[in-house]
């Protein structure tokens, strides 16, 4: 019984050959209008404005973080200048006290 992959030399019996009768398309053999090639441009082009999309969205979470915080520091300064007007007026205050004490005391 005769094999049915008959080789002619010892050297071809090692090789694949199976790619025998492929055809490879390359960028230079597809023209223009090639459906191939505009599916590959148009992912090509999806994935650009995507990524795009995606760092304006990351930029503009990152700039409505830094206004909420720029809002509630000008809040915090604002109560914090109150309380320090508050405090001073008290100093104030409690200085005239001690003023009218120490003339008590003289007396």
């Amino acid at each position: 019984m005769k094999d049915k992959r008959s080789y002619t030399n010892k050297k071809e019996h090692g090789e694949d050959m199976s790619h025998e009768n492929e055809s490879k398309i390359t960028n230079e053999d597809r023209g223009p209008l090639d459906l191939t090639l505009l599916t590959e441009q148009y992912r090509i082009d999806l994935k650009k404005y995507q990524d795009r999309e995606s760092m304006y969205i990351n930029t503009e979470n990152k700039l409505k973080g830094a206004q909420q915080i720029a809002v509630e520091m000008a809040t915090a300064v604002a109560k914090l200048d109150r309380k320090n007007e508050e405090l001073m007026k008290e100093i104030d205050r409690l200085n005239e006290e001690i003023q009218l004490l120490e003339l008590q005391i003289k007396k």
